[in-house]
């Protein structure tokens, strides 16, 4: 309410002007919502000469939420909308593990909807605090599995239930999940590559990223590789190479990837071939690309580019690999770059700290946990 009162005062000192859209170049975006999408394609130099192949990622940590879910909350958004499901003032109502919930709370603030919250309690800290500051109301409640009626999904249905003008935009299973990133990402990538992609791979917590991208590429070229990540305690591994909906060994680290269902979103995607990264690969190659190529990211991406570089050695040389960066790594200050964290789960010494020349950067981290005690 202070906003709108300050904005009213702001605009009582203007003078009236024609604000209808002029004309300018097409690389200007629109607000909030004209900045999701249309990510930079990065290749990564020191992982494409050391596999012979192109390894690439969609750089969707730039986008303006800071995530690839950012394509996912406009479309989920988008949709109600067009069906006329939720009327001006309303409440969006979503379960996530945070990204998609930032996404949602950013989308929310431009639009003028009200922004409701249910997340596991095992996500971070900062994921939390940033959906605060966004205005959202966030509920963190036990992680159970989703056959359990507490699971968070199933209480941000319940909510939406009963809160009047409400929706629960149900990200795991209402597939313009998958629409946003078929009309969108999958475009992007053919356009990028100029049609020279051989393979993609992605992790998976919704499944909308791979389904869509993967059901587009097809599209385009049947011939381009498919390629899900999955990480460990998650069941999509096993399933899409035995068949079996059976949980790899371990509790992994990252958030809001893995699965222990096929969503909706997933059903019926393209997938050629699975990869298993664990937790010790993501962490390697988030710190390699943090040390190595200067890219900052979640364990999430991490496991993404593992992954690229095990399709690369399954390709075999001259391809190009497409992946993408999830998010930034400022929302894992307490976990992924804290050492007493990363010790405590065994990690540490993969984060490439030991090595003399990265000793700045283990006394940051020390630094930071000294601050937070």
């Amino acid at each position: 309410m202070a906003a709108t009162r300050l904005s009213a005062r702001l605009l009582k000192v203007r003078p009236v002007v024609d604000i209808r859209p002029r004309n300018f170049s097409k690389e200007l975006r629109h607000g909030f919502v004209g900045m999701v999408g249309n990510t930079p394609l990065i290749r990564f130099n020191k992982l494409s000469e050391q596999t012979g192949c192109d390894i690439t990622a969609k750089a969707e940590h730039l986008n303006p939420g800071g995530s690839v879910k950012d394509r996912a909350a406009l479309y989920l958004i988008k949709e109600a909308e067009e069906k006329g499901l939720i009327k001006p003032g309303g409440t969006v109502i979503e379960g996530t593990a945070g990204n998609t919930g930032i996404g949602l709370a950013h989308i929310c603030l431009a639009k003028g909807y009200k922004c409701v919250i249910f997340m596991p309690d095992t996500q971070s800290q900062e994921k939390i605090e940033v959906l605060q500051t966004l205005g959202a109301e966030v509920h963190a409640v036990p992680a159970v599995p989703f056959d359990d009626q507490m699971n968070y999904n199933h209480q941000a249905r319940r909510y939406a239930e009963s809160t009047e003008n409400a929706i629960w935009t149900n990200q795991f299973d209402n597939i313009s999940n998958r629409r946003a990133h078929f009309e969108t990402t999958g475009p992007e990538i053919w356009q990028q590559t100029e049609g020279r992609v051989d393979a993609v791979t992605f992790s998976t917590g919704t499944g909308g990223t791979i389904a869509g991208v993967g059901s587009y590429l097809k599209s385009k070229n049947p011939n381009i590789k498919v390629v899900l990540a999955d990480p460990e305690g998650s069941v999509l591994y096993n399933y899409f190479k035995y068949g079996e909906l059976k949980r790899s060994e371990g509790s992994s680290i990252t958030e809001g990837i893995g699965q222990g269902r096929v969503t909706s979103n997933l059903q019926g995607a393209p997938i050629d071939n699975a990869v298993f990264v664990s937790d010790k690969e993501a962490v390697e190659m988030t710190f390699f690309l943090l040390h190595e190529e200067g890219f900052f990211v979640g364990a999430s991406s991490g496991l993404n580019v593992a992954a690229a570089v095990k399709v690369a050695e399954l390709l075999g040389p001259g391809h190009v690999i497409t992946t993408c960066l999830c998010d930034t790594g400022q929302k894992y200050f307490r976990r992924l770059f804290s050492r007493s964290w990363m010790e405590s789960k065994g990690l540490y010494v993969f984060t490439r700290h030991s090595n003399n020349e990265r000793e700045v950067a283990a006394n940051y981290v020390r630094e930071l946990d000294l601050n937070r005690s």
